[in-house]
């Protein structure tokens, strides 16, 4: 199982960018898939996710708003669309896929992890 995020790069503030997160050995539509973001110096933490059950989707509260998840089924492809970033939006995202459908905002609910795609916004 491998999970490729993409779309990471230099934004101003108030811009807006699309991440995405491809997979391979493994179909989204069973799978909870997820993104995380850790800035220098900070913990881990957790973005937004979609579930496979009924794919709801799930946002921290700072870019509640501001970013929208969504799946692509036929192409296997999460996105996170993320509108009005923010200098402290700046991190590498990390994109993650589980069979859970509960405890969201935990790392532990995820089984495979993407390699990260960093988010640079400038002021």
């Amino acid at each position: 199982v491998q999970l490729q995020a993409s779309g990471g790069g230099l934004v101003q503030a108030g811009g807006s960018l699309r991440l995405s997160c491809a997979a391979s050995g493994l179909t989204y539509s069973g799978h909870t898939v997820g993104w995380f973001r850790q800035a220098p110096g900070k913990e881990r933490e957790f973005v937004a996710a979609v579930t496979w059950r009924n794919s709801g989707t799930y946002y921290t509260k700072s870019l509640e708003g501001r970013a929208t998840i969504s799946r692509d089924n036929a192409k296997n492809i999460v996105y996170l669309q993320m509108n009005g970033v923010k200098p402290e939006d700046t991190a590498d995202y990390y994109c993650a896929a589980g069979y859970r459908d509960y405890n969201l905002q935990s790392g532990h609910t995820y089984d495979y992890w993407g390699q990260g795609t960093l988010v640079t916004v400038s002021s």
